[in-house]
């Protein structure tokens, strides 16, 4: 079996090449080849040495997932579905604004973590995806979309791993693909365009604080312990006090000097007064509960097996509102891509799951969800 040379950050790619008796200098050509120039052919490195485009030839490609299926919004938005193998297919897809292009990546095949609202974890899990697949969903987009927009420069100038799956879960093929993005003979990325979502792994994120720290946001979703245990089971194992100090040491090593809060709207779920109040308690603590942060507040994407249904517009402006007055910055998420089901929420892919995920689910809609007086 070949290797497909995806999946090594330029370390990585560094000593395979010195395996194969290479100098450093090489594989940084190699890389810059593979990321920079999106070659797949070795025969296109015109200035590798011959003799080390025809040892790779024999023992490693460049090879992108297969595309099973591409769907563009009529806002520009394009979702592609990649297999993974065995039966799982995993979701990627691509935002383009008007100062930014932002692709959305996955990092396992389902999720494990099971939240009520997202449509992946009602799919349950299968595995994790090697560092290779994860950084095929960014080669492929990027170089794809240089095709089809005539252009020389890059497209991609911000990604999200807020795909299918929990980032944190899969650390070892993570922080690699993460590396690849940030290098200047890759994608040269700033630290602060690539943001890894997090539902609170409390030990990885202080891990990825000292190993790769990029922009972080959190799935937080409830303002308090007993309904963020029901909506993000994670909270069970890392409740709110602790998932928010982690997030402060994390502050301390972060390319920005803030949080970002993700926040579902549920109707007369967690979108009511007094979680907004709560919220303002919660991050507006004393010592290490304050957390500097801003709210990101996301209009739910209905789905039936959840049983929820998205807050109004009024609701959600009026919970912005008072948040924004106690002087947390707050923004409301433009729904984008919600006719191809590429919104937040929506991703779902194929998933041979391994978790009994029906079950489980099935629990969770038991426990009636309603505001808290």
């Amino acid at each position: 079996m070949t290797t497909n040379l995806l999946d090594f950050d330029l370390n990585g790619l560094t000593a395979y090449c010195e395996g194969l008796g290479e100098k450093r200098f090489r594989a940084t050509q190699l890389f810059r080849w593979i990321h920079q120039r999106g070659a797949s052919d070795f025969d296109q490195m015109s200035d590798l040495a011959k003799s080390l485009r025809e040892k790779l030839r024999g023992i490693a490609h460049v090879t992108a997932l297969p595309v099973v299926t591409e769907h563009i919004s009529t806002d520009g938005t394009i979702k592609w579905l990649f297999d993974v193998g065995d039966g799982n297919a995993v979701e990627t897809v691509f935002i383009p604004e008007d100062d930014r292009g932002t692709l959305c990546v996955s990092s396992q095949a389902g999720c494990a973590v099971g939240c009520r609202f997202c449509s992946t974890g009602h799919q349950g899990f299968s595995r994790n995806l090697t560092t290779g697949e994860i950084m095929s969903q960014l080669w492929y987009a990027e170089h794809f979309l240089r095709k089809r927009f005539n252009t020389d420069e890059r497209v991609i100038s911000n990604v999200v791993m807020m795909g299918m799956g929990e980032p944190l879960q899969n650390y070892s093929a993570l922080v690699p693909a993460l590396r690849a993005m940030l290098d200047d003979h890759g994608y040269g990325m700033s630290r602060r365009r690539v943001t890894v979502s997090t539902s609170g792994v409390v030990p990885f994120m202080d891990k990825l604080a000292l190993d790769c720290p990029v922009a972080l946001a959190v799935s937080l979703h409830a303002p308090n312990d007993e309904l963020r245990d029901n909506l993000v089971p994670l909270n069970r194992k890392y409740p709110l006090k602790e998932l928010l100090q982690t997030c402060n040491r994390y502050l301390e090593h972060a390319p920005r000097d803030f949080i970002t809060f993700e926040y579902c709207m549920l109707d007369g779920v967690n979108d009511q007064a007094e979680h907004a109040n709560q919220l303002i308690e919660l991050v507006r603590g004393q010592g290490a509960d304050n957390v500097s942060c801003k709210f990101n507040l996301i209009p739910f994407n209905p789905f039936p097996a959840s049983g929820l249904k998205r807050s109004s517009a009024a609701q959600v402006t009026t919970f912005a509102k008072m948040l924004s007055d106690a002087g947390i910055v707050t923004t409301v998420r433009k729904t984008r891509g919600d006719d191809i089901d590429a919104a937040c929420g929506q991703l779902a892919g194929d998933v041979r799951d391994r978790t009994k995920v029906e079950q489980r689910m099935a629990k969770l809609r038991t426990i009636e969800l309603k505001p808290i007086s």
